[in-house]
């Protein structure tokens, strides 16, 4: 059996208390993500809030949506915007 206890750091605190309301899936996001990168082109930085959750608490879908929004915005001849700094990880 190991004993060894190990500290948790802020970073690993914050992403146990992370909001998870509206609750949305891994999947669904998946599903969904498209759409939510049209709408932050659009200017639209508010819609989708389970997205947004959902985005704040899991590394893989937020990379995946902030690729694809970088990659749509270059075909839109467009820059992402704040909203990738948030995306991965930086500013709330």
């Amino acid at each position: 059996m190991n004993n060894t206890h190990r500290s948790l750091d802020p970073e690993v605190i914050g992403r146990l208390l992370v909001e998870t309301e509206p609750w949305l899936s891994c999947d669904d996001c998946f599903d969904q993500v498209d759409g939510y990168v049209e709408q932050l082109l659009a200017g639209h930085l508010d819609a989708m809030p389970a997205m947004r959750v959902h985005l704040g608490g899991c590394p893989a879908c937020a990379e995946e949506a902030a690729t694809l929004l970088t990659l749509a915005a270059a075909d839109a001849g467009a820059e992402p915007g704040p909203e990738l700094g948030w995306l991965l990880g930086g500013e709330h």
